[in-house]
Order: structure tokens, then C-alpha cells, then sequence
């Protein structure tokens, strides 16, 4: 049976443990639903990700740009703000955040391909922006 541009895509969300409940605290990984059918990319952007200097312990606050084809899977955006949040005390540096947040990507929704692009915000007149990109298995 093949859909008509009428008819309603239908995405059962039963098993989704943070949509549309009380959640606080954060997620150490996110969740995803089936992908619609005809979705050719699906792009996050966030400006509010902190994590820490592993050196000095200063805040660093990073703009994040999440990028991936679907495959069968799409990640749900809730819970990955919330996954998100699981670094604002964590020490790590902006390319292994890069890396960390796309092998999270890669692995919960196995993406055609994923790239996140993670720009921190200038600390001493250095901005840094470190891309990660991971093809499908």
C-alpha cells in the first residue's frame, strides 16, 4: 500500500519515556521514533550547550549544529536537549564533544550520515570549531 499526499503519516510515540511527561534531569542518551517517509534531512541548532575546560574548569558555552539523513529512525528533540544538558558539567574538549554528540546521533538513530558542527565560543579571542561527520554503518 503506498501513501497519497492525503493521507496522514501516522508515528506511534508509545514508546517514548520523555515527550509530553515531567522530565528533569538530564539524558545520558536520546530517543528516536520511525522516520516519515520522504524526510531528506533533519538539522538541530542550538546555541545554549556548556560543558567545561578540562584544564581550567572555566565554563565553555558552544553553538551546536546537528545534521543527519534519516534512515529509519529520526531523533526526538526533547530528549535530545535534555541529552545535551548531560554536559553542561562535564570537562571535555570541543572536538571530543563534536565527536561524542555524533556517535550519540549515530548510534541511538543509525543516520544515512551525521555531521555536527560544534562552534565554542571565543575564551581568550579563539573561537573553535571542531566537525564531526560519520557515515552509516
Amino acid at each position: 500500500m503506498s501513501l497519497t499526499p492525503d493521507d496522514p503519516i501516522e508515528i506511534g510515540t508509545e514508546h517514548l519515556t520523555v515527550l509530553g511527561r515531567e522530565h528533569r534531569a538530564p539524558l545520558a542518551h536520546v530517543e528516536c521514533f520511525d522516520a516519515p517517509p520522504d524526510v531528506a534531512l533533519v538539522r538541530f541548532r542550538t546555541e545554549e550547550v556548556s560543558s567545561r575546560c578540562p584544564v581550567t574548569g572555566q565554563p565553555d558555552l558552544s553553538t551546536v549544529l546537528i545534521e543527519y539523513r534519516p534512515h529509519r529512525s529520526c531523533v526526538e528533540s526533547k530528549s535530545l536537549k535534555l541529552y545535551l544538558w548531560s554536559f553542561r558539567d562535564r570537562a571535555v574538549f570541543a572536538e571530543a564533544l563534536a565527536a561524542e554528540i555524533a556517535r550519540e546521533i549515530h548510534g541511538s538513530a543509525h543516520p544515512r550520515r551525521v555531521t555536527v558542527t560544534l562552534t565554542q565560543r571565543p575564551r581568550g579571542g579563539i573561537e573553535v570549531e571542531a566537525v564531526a561527520e560519520l557515515p552509516a554503518d
